[in-house]
């Protein structure tokens, strides 16, 4: 028994590993009822997850954005509560917990521990998060998992009366496993709810002269060479990354492309100016280009 990982107290004690006046002294806490950790430890979405199961006395299927977290997704909040599938209608605090019909074919075993697949996991997000919420966490699952999302949708099929499927039926298609980030799939779907064709993520650009890779661009229209690029405070605290945003931000008019940089400070309305300015010059290029 690991008891620098969350463990069960009483099998501790019963199998001689603490003693009953350790196990009460300060170099563990109790996290949930029986279940312990080292005192001081920084606790993650991970070993939140496995002490969740621990106090489910391993009933328990890790679910939810707990089970992103084991897939190796990214930005799961480590503070956030622990999700189960587990039928315990007044959990901890610390626990969220519901019941709903599985399949053991959307269950599996990671480092020991039942977790729900990633397309299971994909559904659950989807059926139980706002449309926006519910997009970004599958984008991130999607993207450490490489998870089509024809598989979720299938899966869907199994559940037509589920509740909150119509809203997965709504967040599905959106999904793109090019985000990268959450305030990326938010733009992304700010250009869709404004009735703009969905951007296409990821766009490699080439240079004209010798064909070399000279950015990859977070989203945009590769027909009209519209791009919005998420700058996040990495691109502005990190040096290399900044000389970099330099270079490619001169290359890319060169090669035709209007680039729209877009931050935390940018408003909804001023994003859409510059995007329906960007669109009306390059509408504008195009007629006189034709005539």
């Amino acid at each position: 028994m690991d008891i620098e990982q969350p463990f069960i107290g009483s099998a501790a004690v019963d199998s001689g590993v603490v003693t009953p006046y350790a196990l009460r002294s300060n170099r563990f806490v109790a996290i949930h009822p029986d279940v312990y950790v080292p005192n001081g430890i920084a606790l993650t979405a991970e070993s939140r997850a496995r002490a969740a199961w621990l106090w489910s006395r391993r009933r328990g299927v890790i679910a939810g954005r707990s089970a992103s977290a084991l897939h190796g997704a990214k930005w799961i909040d480590d503070r956030a509560p622990a999700e189960l599938l587990y039928d315990y209608r007044r959990p901890p605090a610390g626990i969220r917990t519901w019941s709903d019909r599985i399949g053991d074919d959307e269950v599996e075993l990671i480092a020991g521990v039942p977790v729900t697949t990633s397309a299971r996991t994909a559904l659950d997000l989807a059926c139980r998060y706002p449309v926006g919420t519910a997009v970004a966490a599958i984008d991130a699952l999607a993207r450490a998992t490489d998870l089509p999302v024809a598989e979720i949708e299938t899966l869907a099929e199994r559940y037509p009366g589920r509740r909150g499927i119509r809203r997965a039926r709504v967040a599905l298609p959106l999904v793109d496993p090019g985000a990268e980030s959450p305030r990326e799939t938010w733009l992304r779907l700010l250009l869709i709810d404004a009735g703009y064709p969905r951007p296409r993520t990821q766009i490699p650009v080439h240079g004209g002269a010798y064909g070399e890779l000279v950015a990859v661009l977070d989203m945009g229209w590769e027909d009209v060479k519209i791009a919005l690029e998420y700058e996040g405070d990495h691109h502005r605290t990190d040096r290399r990354q900044f000389r970099r945003d330099i270079a490619r931000y001169e290359a890319l008019p060169d090669l035709g492309w209007l680039t729209i940089r877009v931050t935390a400070e940018d408003t909804h309305g001023g994003i859409l100016a510059r995007v329906a300015a960007a669109w009306a010059r390059r509408t504008c290029t195009q007629r006189e280009k034709s005539a």
